[in-house]
């Protein structure tokens, strides 16, 4: 399991120890507005927890937590995941990797979500070595498209994913890394 940092924030995969940080992330209507339409309960938390611990033993990259260096706290999450899971997706497409984020309204417009999304991909490109990577938004989340467009993601349309119709951007290694 791999840790990143950035110039204010450590990434670490996710841990028991997250719980409450990550608990009381999920837990907020505002921040889940876009993501799950709902607030996610504890106990859905741990069960997510659970989940990541394992993808990163299965695949070397899953779900990483936001600690702010400065005060130590859990501020956001973050993950590099496969963004097909069972019949989401058609049987004809490739399974790629998807980086998302999300923070604390409280740490929304400080450039935050683009400094942790730029340490994942460069993560999914230089460690795991994708080809590409996509990234997916609802399309009324104007914020998370821009952090797309800063990341020189280029928008790809409205596309099925995870049973909906999120909006889609996608970058290559090849235009990333330049």
């Amino acid at each position: 399991m791999t840790a990143l940092t950035t110039d204010r924030l450590k990434l670490v995969p996710f841990t028991d120890d997250h719980l409450d940080g990550l608990s009381a992330l999920n837990s907020d209507p505002e921040v889940m507005r876009y993501i799950s339409g709902r607030p996610e309960t504890r106990d859905e938390t741990v069960a997510v927890i659970e989940r990541v611990k394992q993808r990163w033993i299965e695949f070397g990259y899953s779900w990483w937590s936001f600690i702010e260096k400065e005060s130590g706290v859990i501020i956001g999450a973050g993950a590099l995941q496969n963004l097909r899971r069972g019949a989401t997706a058609s049987p004809d497409r490739a399974c790629p990797l998807e980086i998302g984020w999300r923070l604390r309204c409280d740490y929304w417009n400080r450039g935050l979500a683009t400094e942790a999304a730029r340490a994942i991909a460069g993560f999914a490109f230089n460690t795991v070595l994708a080809d590409e990577i996509y990234a997916v938004c609802h399309p009324d989340n104007v914020a998370s498209a821009n952090v797309m467009k800063r990341l020189g993601m280029q928008y790809a349309g409205l596309q099925t994913w995870y049973g909906k119709n999120p909006v889609t951007y996608q970058v290559t290694a090849t235009l990333y890394l330049k």
